[in-house]
């Protein structure tokens, strides 16, 4: 199998912070990777390095078969990077931005006002073309950076946050052009807080915490993990006694775990929780405030792994 990326035991310090604390990992070409952590967990981090933006403090890492650390320039040749801040030229139209970036990576005229065209229109961007990007809205933007990481067509793209601020209906667009670039055989790595996102387009996916991969596998082995059953949440008006509830819930034999979430709030999983939820009032003898009953999702999987919110 081929590898689009591979890190030994890689590792990015800023003073004593350990940002990135010994990763290792073999993405294969073609896939799509999602990356779930929380804010500072070293997601962003780990892109920039392996976009060759930061040097990495420690470890190895090859990039499309080239060293990260000796060979950054053709790797440079071969990436796309969107990220998360907004990099467009205020003063240049839409056709114009992406143009110039044409021309950087050495693409010939003709080749790149096809392309360009094509891809603005496949954003919902071509009737505002010739506009001053100044003039767009903060969606449009987004769209148009998502553009130009990809006009040179990469063999490798990162797309940190890609949708971030997007209204549903601009981030369904942002997801099906994406999958239409997967579909080509480039392999994406894509960090985002949004669940649906991470679940909906993943291979596989990379969760992150303190500087670390803590988690790896599909969508379906993450969620699996937790087992059967439902997730019960709901609040309580007494947070002392959070922990006195859950001991009680999980005494049930239908209860598989239970954790809290913040003071007040409660995660139970229970085998056929929607017909039991008047089983656990009856031993808990709490008002159970906001009770809503699901499926396992993604951030259910980071909350037993972390015991928080992915959004924290």
């Amino acid at each position: 199998m081929e590898y689009a990326i591979e890190t030994f035991n890689l590792k990015k310090y800023f003073g004593d912070i350990h940002a990135v604390d010994g990763i290792d990992l073999k993405i294969p070409k073609g896939y799509l990777y999602g990356v779930l952590g929380p804010n500072g967990a070293g997601k962003t981090t780990t892109i920039r390095m392996l976009s060759t933006i930061l040097y990495p403090t420690d470890g190895e890492a090859t990039v499309l078969g080239f060293n990260l650390r000796k060979e950054a320039s053709e790797i440079r040749k071969r990436i796309g990077v969107c990220p998360q801040e907004l990099v467009i030229y205020p003063r240049l139209t839409a056709r114009e931005n992406i143009h110039l970036i044409a021309q950087m990576h050495g693409i010939i005229k003709k080749d790149y006002k096809e392309r360009t065209d094509d891809l603005l229109g496949r954003m919902n961007l071509l009737d505002r073309a010739d506009s001053l990007s100044k003039t767009y809205s903060g969606g449009m933007k987004r769209r148009l950076n998502v553009l130009m990481a990809v006009i040179h067509e990469p063999e490798l793209i990162f797309f940190d946050e890609p949708t971030a601020g997007l209204d549903p209906q601009s981030r369904r667009v942002v997801w099906d052009f994406i999958k239409e670039f997967q579909e080509r055989d480039s392999t994406i790595i894509l960090t985002t807080h949004n669940m649906e996102e991470a679940d909906d387009l993943s291979d596989e996916l990379l969760i992150f915490d303190y500087g670390k991969i803590i988690a790896k596998g599909t969508p379906s082995e993450l969620k699996g993990k937790l087992g059967e059953g439902d997730i019960i949440e709901f609040k309580i008006s007494n947070p002392e006694k959070r922990d006195e509830v859950i001991e009680l819930a999980t005494k049930l034999d239908f209860v598989r775990w239970g954790k809290s979430v913040g003071k007040r709030r409660i995660l139970l999983n229970a085998l056929d929780g929607l017909r039991r939820i008047s089983d656990i009032m009856d031993v808990v003898k709490v008002e159970m405030k906001d009770l809503s009953v699901r499926e396992n999702t993604l951030e259910d999987v980071f909350i037993d792994l972390t015991g928080r919110r992915l959004r924290d």
